[in-house]
């Protein structure tokens, strides 16, 4: 049986990335069904931790895993890494004297443990509540009176509050009031339009240096504007830096990076780094960052499949990778940033409406990202030359570079 691996974004409080929940997706046909939930816990267990390499499936963040009672009982279960996992207990497992006795000595071990989809909490639980660190509430399941009221019942233990289905900004604002520590869904990479919004003078700048290179604009005002922000400039040279591959000695400076990268690579950083601003709370929007990044790269990489040869066509899917969260990043509507940036049509087809070839792919990678395989396996066969394996193979390579384009940006100094 054929294995896929999907991960679910966790995000905290400031929209920075922390953990992923691993997701089990099987068989080749467009259904996805789970019969045994501590067969399908083992199969992400291998393929994480085995053919696909911890390193490219969570970088250096934590992976949620679920576990049944079978699965928690199983002495497998201690062959992961206690760093890098949070074993997440399903709602199914009876809370009887022999899961506690378990859970005490996974806790003992070091591991993390969490709660899923908890809705309510009542006296059987009271027993375990001091072994968990992460408690994963259901927002939709709940009434605001008894989301509040399970809050105020939880308090009574140090655990992290984890709001599972943040599907809008209104509904984040309302669980970071709460206290919620980290937030799951998809809410970060919806665009939230204000009627005459300011952008962010920082978020501005960025615009103004992506307007020059996109409009090859001389490499001595692309120069210029960057002298004017240290801070970009100082990242820029890392992201270019721990990217570069074969370089015999390290980029000092913007104008040797502008001599050595040219115009094209570049506008690949400038456009990243767009995500990378800081915002006026002083945190970055790490999440779209990363997801930007892999869009771009993915794309490209889907490109370069498809036309191996055309390389105006691969910077062109790259770029509207990238772009296409620009709109969340910036507060303003798509059709607006595709008229300000004057790009191609095809790109703007792309962006605007998911038509024509780079449109499509999008829509494929949107579609992978929440997990939506059956829309996944529909659409592949359309492409005409990327398989589900070679299409998860060129995923995981795009996240594993992604990731490190992160840590580099990241990094304290």
């Amino acid at each position: 049986m054929e294995v896929y691996l999907g991960r679910l974004p966790i995000l905290d409080n400031k929209q920075n990335l922390v953990a992923y929940e691993l997701l089990f997706r099987s068989d080749q046909h467009n259904v996805v069904t789970i019969t045994d939930n501590s067969a399908a816990s083992a199969n992400v267990i291998i393929d994480t931790y085995g053919q696909l390499g911890i390193e490219n499936v969570i970088g250096k963040r934590r992976g949620f895993i679920k576990v049944d009672d079978k699965l928690l009982l199983n002495d497998t279960i201690c062959m992961l890494p206690k760093k890098h996992v949070v074993l997440e207990i399903l709602r199914s497992v009876d809370i009887n004297d022999e899961i506690i006795q378990r859970c005490s000595f996974l806790k003992q071990k070091g591991y993390q443990l969490a709660l899923s989809n908890v809705t309510h909490l009542d006296a059987r639980f009271d027993r375990i509540m001091p072994l968990i660190n992460v408690v994963k509430i259901n927002i939709t399941a709940l009434s605001q009176q008894d989301l509040l009221s399970l809050v105020k019942r939880l308090r009574r233990w140090p655990v992290l509050l984890l709001a599972e289905k943040v599907e809008s900004q209104e509904i984040a604002r309302n669980c970071i009031a709460l206290n919620f520590q980290m937030l799951q869904g998809f809410y970060f990479a919806k665009p939230e339009i204000i009627s005459g919004k300011r952008i962010d003078p920082s978020k501005l700048s960025l615009l103004k240096l992506l307007l020059l290179v996109v409009r090859e604009s001389e490499v001595g005002e692309i120069e210029n504007e960057l002298k004017y922000q240290p801070g970009l400039s100082y990242n820029l040279l890392r992201m270019v830096n721990s990217a570069a591959n074969g370089l015999p000695s390290t980029i000092n400076s913007i104008k040797r990076a502008i001599m050595i990268l040219g115009r094209k690579q570049l506008q690949r950083w400038v456009q990243i780094l767009l995500y990378a601003a800081k915002q006026r709370d002083g945190g970055t929007s790490d999440a779209l960052m990363q997801t930007a990044t892999v869009r771009g790269k993915l794309l490209e990489s889907i490109a370069i499949a498809d036309r191996p040869h055309d390389k105006n066509h691969q910077d062109r899917a790259f770029m509207v990778g990238v772009l296409s969260l620009l709109d969340t990043l910036l507060g303003i509507e798509m059709p607006e940033l595709v008229s300000t940036l004057s790009i191609q049509k095809d790109m703007s087809e792309a962006l605007l409406t998911r038509r024509g070839s780079l449109g499509y792919q999008l829509a494929l990678i949107e579609a992978y990202e929440k997990g939506e395989s059956e829309i996944v396996l529909s659409m592949l066969p359309e492409l005409g030359f990327l398989s589900m394996e070679e299409f998860i193979r060129l995923e995981l390579e795009a996240t594993a570079w992604a990731h490190r384009i992160s840590d580099a940006v990241n990094q304290t100094a």
